[in-house]
């Protein structure tokens, strides 16, 4: 699996062997927005046209565009690992929602 993203949208890219086709679609918002291509080329040219009509579909019908992630991030987890991760913060002197954002921003770097 590949990503691909363009004027702040990202997509998901899978080779489908049965078709012989690179598919897509944009990820993270509720519309479904679907794009493929034989080569990369194409599927490229595709995915930024589906993004450009996706956008002035929203824009014509009086509708923002939705954007992937609004940067609220709520997590559900038991109280020793809050408790963990709140002394991990306090120790480094951080908020915990500080030390969560480098630990996240560290992890998804790799």
């Amino acid at each position: 699996m590949s990503t691909m993203s363009h004027k702040g949208l990202h997509a998901r890219v899978e080779f489908d062997a049965e078709d012989g086709l690179f598919v897509g679609r944009i990820a993270g918002i509720d519309d479904v927005v679907g794009f493929h291509g034989e080569s990369v080329s194409e599927l490229k040219t595709a995915f930024e046209e589906a993004v450009d009509d996706y956008i002035e579909t929203c824009l014509k019908s009086g509708k923002e565009p939705e954007r992937a992630y609004s940067g609220k991030l709520m997590l559900r987890v038991p109280p020793d690992l809050h408790a963990k991760a709140a002394r991990a913060a306090e120790l480094s002197g951080k908020s915990l929602n500080q030390w969560g954002e480098d630990v996240l921003r560290a992890a998804t770097a790799r």
